[in-house]
């Protein structure tokens, strides 16, 4: 009976160790496509499989750090064959996440990401600072490797570190609202929510590829979608405007049109950093509001009715 239950367990964590390679190296496939080559080295503004890493260490535990190792490890192989000094690159890329996960479950983060303090310690605790990590360390083995030369080290690191701490602003607060999210019941929201998904759909190609330089309309949409649906609405909403963003830099239309390709990046990143942190943290005040306002109620509904059960005894 003991062998019985050490074995499924041992089955149950070897299932997440593989859901979460499957997870990592989906996400980097479709990373991929958008890659950039610059200053000779593979480059992505959006490196999603980040912010996987840290979703699913903060959902199961730092025990399923192999599966982000054997993602990294296939998703590098995929790219060219692989060699001795990579395997600094998948420690890298294994070890940043793991960091990401104790420094915020350090802070007391919560998942539910329904506090202003949360939203804070994800872009920072989260995503910018262990990021450092990785893109260092990648950065390094490729110049070392003689895969890069030592003038292209900060632009690559640059390019590198944006695109893996974008991965967790944007990755991370859309697995949380995909995990979380229901159906509106409320069917008066519906109208509001279809005509937000239009609009979206209208606004974010129109600013992204006019050359007429209009990328400041996206934020009156994130900022309806925080305030209106929080999470649930912001997140989508950012990556929707960082996926057509990437389309139209790595297409050189719109505002991204006659510019070097280091101009690109940082304009490309300037975009999606604003964009996630206007969604996220902007998602994380209203609903630590409401929440707030939901306790003030419930308060006042407990002491009116104390004081209505201490009213009779008055009259006595």
């Amino acid at each position: 009976m003991v062998r019985t239950e050490e074995l499924r367990r041992l089955s149950e964590a070897l299932l997440r160790i593989l859901a979460v390679t499957a997870a990592y190296y989906a996400t980097g496939r479709l990373g991929l496509w958008q890659r950039i080559a610059l200053e000779g080295a593979v480059v992505t503004p959006l490196w999603l499989p980040t912010g996987v890493a840290v979703t699913c260490l903060l959902w199961m535990g730092l025990r399923i750090w192999p599966g982000i190792a054997l993602g990294a490890f296939l998703l590098i192989d995929s790219i060219n064959p692989f060699r001795p000094s990579d395997l600094a690159i998948v420690a890298a890329n294994t070890l940043a996440p793991m960091c990401a996960c104790m420094l915020l479950r350090k802070v007391g983060f919560r998942l539910a990401l329904d506090r202003l303090r949360d939203g804070v310690a994800l872009v920072f605790l989260g995503g910018l600072l262990p990021i450092l990590l990785s893109a260092t360390v990648g950065t390094c083995v490729l110049v070392l490797s003689g895969s890069l030369e030592w003038s292209a080290f900060w632009p690559v690191w640059a390019a590198w570190w944006a695109g893996d701490a974008m991965g967790v602003l944007v990755g991370t607060p859309l697995l949380i609202a995909l995990s979380r999210a229901k159906l509106p019941w409320n069917t008066r929201r519906w109208p509001e929510a279809a005509a937000l998904l239009v609009t979206a759909a209208v606004i974010t190609p129109l600013a992204t590829r006019s050359p007429l330089a209009l990328l400041f309309l996206v934020f009156p949409l994130l900022t309806w979608a925080a305030l209106r649906f929080q999470l649930a609405g912001a997140a989508p909403c950012v990556l929707f405007v960082s996926v057509l963003g990437i389309s139209a830099a790595t297409d050189h239309v719109g505002p991204f049109a006659d510019h070097t390709l280091f101009e690109v990046m940082v304009n490309l990143q300037a975009l999606n950093g604003s964009a996630a942190l206007t969604g996220l943290l902007l998602a994380a005040i209203v609903t630590e509001q409401k929440s707030v306002r939901q306790k003030i109620e419930q308060a006042v509904s407990d002491l009116t009715e104390v004081v209505g059960h201490l009213a009779p005894r008055r009259d006595e």
